[in-house]
């Protein structure tokens, strides 16, 4: 069947953004629904249903992904494209007990499995590289200290192997530092390309490293890396372009969270975030990266809208993490020309036939809260898949 195609990036000439003109983005979205393909970057998605990263805690205690993981991933292939796991760079940046890594062979070839399976099935699969900065603790990540942009501590505990436990003061890393991180991202991103991924994600968003630059409440530097938004946003940019000269920009794609407020990280001044963001994406955007992922709670927003037209390239959507996306609110941020495809999480979780369900509209099943971050098979890969139509 021949599928209308409106948003091809077949000829790489996307504008680069003005520093005052935000860019038009013509559309014909009458042709545009979730279940019609999208260029994104060097991939062609079968639909526009993107499965959200989850920390779904699974991996072994050395971060090799397990058997139960690769099952997981097969069985949600049919999504147009599924993001892994929060995946970390370096031991230093292990946020969770169980969390998966990209540093060691042995992480490699455990990942390897996985994107084989979700290949096999037909299936695309992105791996996320997540710092977690000072979201985490001595006793996860080896004994080795966090680190973040300033020597300010997270409140709260941190879950570790030994239970709840206070979060550590981080090292505030030096300028002299700053490049080891960024050369941690590349070799996670090229050890990514190893293991068979179609591209990695840089995780902007949430309250981890990356962003943790990004706000001037957790990111208090008076040097090149802190104080005004350019500044702030100057690491993320690093290495954004590092790894996208390392394997490619249409390999290469970002999540952020503007204005998310979580784990201490706050943005609540609508200036300086609309300033550092616009930083952010203007100083990515002339590259043609794969995708730029936005997590904000309302898709209408001009802080969203305007980001989106400075990019210039394919929007992934998310609006659900306080509240579940339905496949009404999918449907909406198409129709209405928010976005240029959903990320969805607890729906995907449930029903690894999410695709179908949707498309058909058809029953969902209903997710256990209660074992989304347990260390098993049950609510990860028991989820039943509807039956064939015969």
């Amino acid at each position: 069947m021949e599928y209308p195609q409106p948003d091809s990036r077949l000829s790489l000439s996307r504008p680069t953004p003005g520093l005052l003109q935000p860019l038009a983005r013509p559309r014909e979205r009458r042709l545009v629904n979730l279940f019609t393909p999208l260029p994104v970057g060097a991939m062609e998605l079968p639909n526009r249903l993107v499965m959200a990263p989850m920390s779904r805690v699974r991996a072994g205690r050395d971060g090799v992904p397990t058997d139960i993981m690769v099952e997981h991933y097969r069985q949600r292939a049919s999504m147009g494209l599924i993001i892994s796991d929060g995946i970390y760079p370096s031991f230093t940046g292990q946020g969770n007990p169980l969390m998966p890594g990209l540093v060691t062979e042995e992480h490699v070839a455990g990942w390897k499995r996985v994107t084989d399976a979700v290949h096999e099935a037909g299936g695309r699969i992105v791996a996320q590289l997540m710092h977690s900065g000072r979201v985490a603790h001595e006793n996860i990540n080896g004994g080795r200290q966090p680190v973040a942009p300033s020597a300010i501590a997270l409140e709260g505990m941190a879950h570790t192997y030994d239970g709840k436990q206070p979060y550590p003061v981080p090292h505030a890393l030096t300028e002299a530092e700053l490049p080891g991180i960024v050369q941690d991202f590349v070799s996670a991103a090229r050890n990514a390309m190893k293991a068979g991924f179609d591209g990695v994600e840089l995780h902007g968003a949430n309250g981890y490293l990356l962003q943790e630059f990004l706000s001037p409440v957790s990111n208090t530097r008076t040097d090149n890396y802190g104080g005004s938004p350019e500044n702030r946003a100057r690491l993320v940019i690093e290495a954004f372009r590092a790894v996208a000269e390392a394997i490619g920009a249409e390999h290469t794609g970002i999540r952020i969270s503007p204005e998310h407020n979580i784990q201490g990280v706050l943005e609540t001044d609508r200036a300086d975030v609309t300033a550092t963001y616009t930083a952010l994406v203007t100083g990515i955007a002339d590259l043609l990266p794969a995708y730029l992922s936005i997590l904000h709670a309302d898709p209408a927003d001009e802080l969203v809208q305007g980001l989106r037209r400075r990019f210039g390239g394919p929007v992934l959507l998310n609006t659900g993490f306080g509240t579940v996306t339905t496949r009404d609110d999918a449907i909406m941020l198409l129709e209405e020309d928010l976005a240029d495809a959903v990320v969805v999480g607890r729906p995907a979780i449930a029903n690894p036939d999410l695709v179908r369900r949707w498309q058909e509209d058809l029953p969902l099943n209903e997710i256990d809260q209660a074992t989304v971050y347990t260390d098993g098979a049950a609510g990860y890969t028991d989820y039943p898949e509807l039956a064939p139509v015969s």
